[in-house]
């Protein structure tokens, strides 16, 4: 069974989790039937390896983490990799794919021009 963890940064602010869990929400109503997860890399309880793990006792066997970040820095190129690597290690069985950051999307610039609109 699939799983997805949804992986955000992480703040020491309160309302990151608020927000985050919106998003979750949004992703689990346009995909029906599917374990979505969100998870912190740093600064909340709920890190990488309790996602990973909440998804595994729900019986995923394979997880697509996506991270929600914009650009492609040293977490998602080394940190992610190794706390997957170091995941894995424990549970051999479980195969996990990392996905793309939110990036260069054309429609992040309709976000970026609504919020532009809303000061204007």
């Amino acid at each position: 069974m699939t799983g997805i963890l949804l992986l955000a940064h992480g703040s020491r602010e309160g309302d990151t989790e608020k927000t985050m869990r919106r998003i979750t929400e949004y992703v689990k109503a346009k995909l029906r039937n599917v374990m979505v997860e969100e998870a912190y890399l740093q600064f909340r309880d709920k890190n990488l390896e309790k996602g990973l793990m909440s998804l595994v006792e729900r019986g995923a066997d394979e997880i697509k983490v996506i991270p929600y970040f914009l650009f492609e820095g040293v977490h998602i190129k080394e940190d992610i990799p190794a706390e997957i690597r170091e995941f894995n290690k424990l549970y051999p069985a479980v195969k996990i794919i990392m996905g793309s950051t939110l990036g260069a999307d054309k429609r992040l610039a309709d976000i970026v021009v609504d919020r532009i609109k809303e000061i204007l």
